[in-house]
């Protein structure tokens, strides 16, 4: 039997980085420094985390449109009704 050590492994791989800089508005920054501190974290892990997380919202958000965008495609190749294919895609969007 695995000890829980040898289960869990973690792949760290390191990525190219580019430094870049912002402005960000003083009473924000105040309120990202507190935010931070409550986690215990450094102002820059913090955002780097929103980034991160806004930013796989949004490819989410992109693949799903793109995806749709296929499917109404393949769809119309075989259904000749526009009004079918729409209904068929909100749907879909409406997670029926």
């Amino acid at each position: 039997m695995k000890t829980p050590e040898e289960e869990i492994k973690i792949n760290w791989r390191t990525r190219a980085a580019e430094t870049v800089s912002i402005d960000i508005p003083k009473d924000t920054l105040e309120s990202l420094k507190k935010v931070a501190a409550s986690k215990d974290m450094p102002l820059a892990a913090l955002l780097k985390f929103y980034i991160g997380q806004g930013l796989r919202q949004d490819l989410t958000k992109l693949f799903s449109e793109q995806l749709l965008e296929r499917t109404a495609k393949v769809l119309a190749r075989h259904i000749e009704s526009e009004e079918e294919i729409s209904t068929i895609i909100r749907e879909i969007k409406e997670g029926r």
